[in-house]
């Protein structure tokens, strides 16, 4: 394919073309998997034209082949339907087009699609996208539930319907998209992202009634199940009947049997919540009742007790006692001091017959010179001294007069 060219001398569009072509014919056959999206058998053709569409990315091819090779399959084949195809690629010169000339079609069974999306299952789990620690909780009661869904479908109304019987202030954010086919995967991708990224958003359903394996291909792709798994805000699947179970189910954060139980799962029954909350206040009101009255029976039981039924007779009684030991106290004192006085008048008695006053009162004098020492033998006096007789009662002078000299 290298030219020397410039702008001088350009390669006519023919040269390019053929020299395309040359290259494409040296291309061999291929098998080649794809989903017929579509098909166009018009009366008296003796050639069929289809497009084959890759289900996992927006990339399309071509098909064209013999009546007769397709009459083989046309009973088992339609548009959406999932099929292997051997041709070789062929360039078409003239209007600088790829297709494919197909020499034999098979239809993709179902044990076969059924067989790769197990393999896609094992290898998603053992990357952790299934695992129940990823699940994130559903709130109580969303303020806006997104809802992924068909238009006009059964899943939609169904979903819709459930949901404002069971709580009629509930507001929907809805995407109507494709539910199958090859718009289908990249339209709720985009439908689911779009609402993740919505913050007034709690919670996201994504809806489709029931369907045959290959209608249900589009929740098991593998791109979908890895948006599903990176959104923020909890998913749940609703895909189908109870027996369907598309790998969507298994990375949701919750899987509903069907989209009328997605409502249930989602929004809260409103009868069903006043209840509840019935129960509850009864509930509360007897467990209130049974405090009330336990505590009442201590208090009655406290209350009858006899020191808060007569709660001065402890008063009472301390005061006989403390009367009694008052009494004691004083007749022990009293006891005490008339043992006292009678040892003190015994005392006073010994010390008055042992004074000299009750000497001087048996008729003794005591002699005293001027400075009030006594005189106690007559050698100490002076002849002519002055003395004092000191009497019981008074005093007299005395002068010494020695007898006889001595």
């Amino acid at each position: 394919m290298a030219l020397n060219t410039s702008p001088e001398a350009p390669v006519p569009v023919g040269e390019v073309s053929r020299l395309i072509g040359g290259w494409i014919d040296r291309l061999g056959a291929v098998w080649v998997e794809g989903q017929i999206t579509q098909l166009s058998r018009r009366p008296g053709a003796g050639v069929v034209f289809l497009t084959l569409r890759d289900p996992s990315h927006e990339i399309s091819l071509t098909v064209t082949c013999y009546r007769a090779v397709f009459d083989k399959v046309a009973d088992v084949v339609s548009e959406g339907a999932r099929v292997v195809v051997h041709g070789k690629p062929e360039w078409y010169a003239p209007r600088g087009q790829l297709s494919l000339r197909v020499s034999e079609i098979r239809p993709v069974g179902v044990g076969e699609l059924l067989a790769r999306l197990e393999a896609l299952k094992r290898s998603l789990a053992a990357e952790g996208l299934f695992a129940a620690e990823r699940k994130k909780p559903l709130p109580f009661l969303p303020a806006l539930v997104g809802l992924v869904t068909g238009r006009a479908s059964a899943a939609e109304r169904d979903v819709l319907e459930t949901a404002r019987q069971r709580w009629p202030a509930v507001r929907f954010a809805v995407r109507n998209v494709a539910v199958q086919g090859v718009h289908a995967v990249p339209q709720v991708i985009e439908a689911v992202r779009e609402l993740d990224a919505d913050p007034d958003v709690d919670v996201i359903i994504v809806a489709r009634g029931g369907g045959s394996v290959e209608d249900l291909l589009p929740f098991s792709d593998e791109r979908l199940v890895r948006a599903v798994a990176a959104c923020a805000t909890p998913v749940v699947s609703a895909i189908g009947h109870e027996p369907d179970t598309p790998l969507l189910d298994l990375v949701a954060d919750l899987r509903s049997r069907t989209p009328t139980h997605a409502a249930k799962d989602v929004v809260p029954d409103v009868v069903e919540e006043l209840e509840r909350v019935r129960q509850l206040r009864e509930r509360a009101r007897r467990a209130v009742e049974v405090m009330l009255e336990r505590q009442e029976r201590g208090l009655a039981e406290t209350v009858s007790r006899p020191v808060l039924a007569r709660p001065y007779t402890m008063v009472e009684e301390r005061e006989e006692q403390v009367g009694a030991l008052l009494e004691r106290g004083r007749r022990t004192f009293g006891h005490l001091l008339d043992r006292a006085g009678t040892e003190l008048e015994h005392t006073l008695a010994r010390v008055v017959a042992l004074s000299p006053a009750a000497t001087l009162r048996r008729g003794y004098a005591v002699l005293q010179r001027a400075d009030g020492s006594a005189v106690r033998a007559a050698g100490e006096v002076a002849d002519g001294e002055e003395l004092r007789a000191r009497l019981a009662e008074g005093e007299l002078p005395v002068v010494a007069r020695r007898a006889d000299g001595g």
